[in-house]
This record gives C-alpha cells, structure tokens and sequence, in this order.
C-alpha cells in the first residue's frame, strides 16, 4: 500500500500532480498524512482501466465473482484492527463504535454480496427470458461520515454485478480507502476491476460524474452536491444513485414505553457525534408524556462524555472538521427553542460540540427542516397519531423514522411515514434490506438484493 499513489489497473501508480491534501485529526488538529489531490486526467486513467476490464469483469460466472469477494472479505476482515483505529483517527470515532460500526458493518455488507453474486440473474416470464447484466463503468463518489461502510455498500454490490468501478473517497476520511484497495490487491481481484482516485469533489468527483464513459454514478453525500451530480450525469443520460440528506423523524405514540424510545432515540440521534444522515434528529412525543420525555432525553444526553475516541469512557467524539463544528454551533447559536441540555464544557483542542437538546421546537423552524449533522436533538409535541404523521412527513426529507407504541398501531403509522425505512419499536438495522430514500433524500436503494440490482441492467429476449 502506498499512499502516495493511485491505484488505477491493478497496479500503485505515480498522479499527475504533485499536489496533495493533508489528512487532519479531528481530536487533535494534527496532520496524520497525506494522499494524492487526483485530477482529471487522473480519472481519465482510471476510466480507460476500468473501461478495458469490463467485458472480462462482466463474463466472469457470478459464481466466480462471488468467490473474488469472498477472498477480499478476507483479506479485509484481517485489517478489522487497523480499520478502526484509522477511522478513529481520521474521523474521531470513538474506538468501540468504530470497531462494532465503523469496521464491523462493512465486513457484514462485504460478505453479503459475496453470497449474493451466486444468485440466478435471470427469470422467464411467458416467452421471455429475462436477464439482468451489468450496467458497466461505475463512478462511486463516497461520503466521510461512514468512509469504509458507505465504499463497500457501493464497491460490493457493483463488482457482484459484474461493473468496474473508479472510486473518489471523501478528501475528509481517505485513509480507509486505502486499506480497502490494499485488501483487494492482496486478494487478487482482476487489474482494473477496482481503481482509486482520492481527491476534491470539484476536481475528481466532477470529472468521474462528466465522464463520457461511466456508465453509473453512485453517490452519497449532500443533496446540493447530489442535485450537481446528478446534471453532469444528465447530459449524457447516464444513471444515478443518490444517497443524500435526512431529517428523520422518532415518532413516540401515546401508548409506548417511553422510558427506552427516548433512551434508544438519543442514541440514535447521536450516533457517530449526530454524523449520521438517517439520524432521528426530531424526537415527536405525544403530549401526555411530552415533559417526561424531555427529561429523559436531558438525563440520557448528559451522559454522554465528549473526548478522546482511543478513550474507552468517550461516546462523543469530535466532528470530522473545523468547518462542520461551525457549522452546528451556528445552528444551536441561531435556535429559536429551549435549550434543555447543551454548551458543557468540551476539550479546547479538536472539533467537539457538546450533546445538546432543544425542546419546544417549532416544526417549521430551522432547527427542524435543516439537516445539522451534528449531536443535536429537537423534541416536539403533537397531540394524536394523525398530528404526528404530518409532523413527521413535514420535511423535504424522507430518509428514516422510528415509531414506538403498541405493535399493530406503531406498524399502522409507520406505514404512513413518506421514508424509505422506519424502525418499529427499536427494531434493528437490516443490512440485507433496502436502504434509501425518498423525495430530496435520494435516488435508488443500497444493501441487499435490491443494492445489486441497482447495478444492472434488465434485457427481455423473446424466444
């Protein structure tokens, strides 16, 4: 591994340019290193790899390819160790959730769609067979907020596919791509099949979404960076795949258990420091228990210690920048709401904000329309089931939900939530299942079955 390097045809190459992008530690501020600032010709290079690997890629029997990531699985799941403490460093993880989350999804995705690629791609309808094939040269364009699960979720159910892919990690969080890549070489995945250009989303990630011979871009990340994307892609009618924002909703009934749907809700909310873009930002509470809840979710938010992610005792660590802890101070600065818990003291070097919650929120405001992506919880009343879907669906966003109460009643409103997953009563994340959203939270679903097939496209043959 070099990270000095592209990995483009199966091989470490030299860049184009001798330009760099330092890789800061969030706790400290401190430079851990630097890796390549690519260019367009950069990506040119990586395309033209990936364009010449894909007829092999794409014959290559499922089966086989199945048995490529099963070995790349190995090799990966060797580097659990490293995996977490380099996301820990360049995200400021704390370590038991970057073990568990950070390391431990990606491998759970990584196996799935090992298993996956033996699946039947093919079915006969009437005097039809129906198959599906790949859609050929991906361009995956990856977020820093979960930078190795939300790669493997793109990288995986492609190559299953039977697509190469060019893949731009965030300039944030590249460091794991880099273990990633190692891991695919020592497996021996095919030259070009998997190929890496780090650098800026306006220089590498414009020229992959422009690129004449990409086929798909795959994207997570911000919706106005997605709305971007999506017009280079446009113009040559190239498909897309947008994971982008969230504002999601934690709908507590009246017949819940209130004291563990707050205490998973701040959780939740808080999870990867409020990093995380289905986070259950808004906690909807029916007024019976509203005051109850708000005391709850004060008592369970001061309980989380913000500091050093290698401390065992730290469940907040910092944000993954400068930029993005001004950014929600700014919003918690702004807040037109009371503040119930926020602004402890937090270490004076790195990007920390304290756990903060807002009660009495107005629905419409800011605080409950914007995505923060930070730890901040806004806790809302709503007085029937009825009041709460509208709360709860009064976003531009439909990304995730929680709804708690009684199992037919919970089911019932869920059902009527405008997201693309809601947990019911704490149920737990199904990486096999679905993921995506809809309205401004995206395009298309990642994980699963559902994820391949977002990679392929369908041929009818009349016989």
């Amino acid at each position: 591994m070099n990270r000095d390097s592209l990995y483009i045809g199966g091989r470490w190459v030299a860049p184009s340019s001798t330009e760099t992008i330092a890789v800061e530690n969030p706790a400290t501020e401190e430079i851990l290193g630097h890796v390549p600032a690519g260019t367009a010709e950069d990506v040119d290079r990586a395309v033209a790899a990936a364009h010449a690997a894909f007829d092999g890629w794409a014959a290559t029997p499922m089966a086989e390819r199945g048995a490529h990531l099963g070995k790349l699985h190995e090799a990966l799941a060797a580097r659990t160790a490293d995996i977490a403490r380099t996301i820990g460093l360049e995200l400021g993880t704390p370590l038991k959730i970057a073990k568990a989350v950070q390391a431990g999804l990606p491998l759970t995705v990584l196996r799935g769609y090992a298993d996956l690629a033996a699946r039947p791609a093919e079915e006969t309808i009437g005097n039809s067979l129906v198959v599906r094939e790949p859609v050929g040269v991906v361009g995956a364009i990856t977020p820093w907020n979960y930078p190795l699960h939300q790669v493997v979720a793109k990288v995986a159910a492609a190559l299953a596919a039977g697509c190469t892919v060019v893949l731009k990690p965030s300039e944030l969080t590249p460091l794991v791509a880099y273990l990633l890549v190692d891991a695919a070489d020592e497996a021996g995945l095919p030259a070009g099949v998997l190929n890496l250009v780090p650098g800026t989303g306006p220089v590498v990630g414009a020229a992959i979404a422009g690129h004449a011979r990409v086929d798909m871009v795959s994207f997570t990340g911000s919706t106005a960076t997605g709305r971007a994307v999506s017009h280079a892609a446009a113009d040559r009618i190239a498909r897309v795949a947008l994971e982008l924002g969230g504002k999601s909703a934690n709908v507590i009934l009246e017949d819940a258990d209130v004291t563990k749907a707050v205490k998973v809700g701040v959780a939740n909310a808080f999870l990867n420091s409020g990093q995380t873009c289905a986070a259950w930002t808004r906690m909807l509470v029916h007024r019976r228990h509203y005051e109850t809840a708000v005391e709850l979710a004060a008592s369970a938010a001061a309980g989380y210690r913000t500091g050093d992610p290698f401390d065992e005792g730290t469940r907040l660590g910092p944000l993954v920048s400068a930029a993005q802890r001004d950014r929600v101070r700014g919003f918690i600065e702004r807040a037109d709401a009371r503040l119930v818990v926020g602004g402890a003291p937090v270490p004076e070097k790195g990007y920390f904000v304290a756990p903060t919650v807002f009660a009495d929120v107005d629905p419409d405001s800011e605080l409950a329309q914007e995505e923060i992506f930070g730890p901040v919880l806004s806790v809302i009343p709503f007085d029937d089931d009825d009041h709460a879907v509208r709360i709860a669906n009064n976003s531009r966003y439909g990304l995730a939900g929680g709804v708690w109460g009684e199992p037919g009643r919970a089911l019932a409103v869920a059902r009527r939530l405008r997201t693309g997953s809601v947990d019911v009563n704490g149920g737990a994340f199904n990486p096999l299942a679905p993921f995506g959203g809809y309205k401004q939270s995206g395009i298309g679903r990642e994980l699963g079955v559902h994820g391949l097939i977002e990679f392929q496209q369908t041929k009818a043959i009349q016989q």
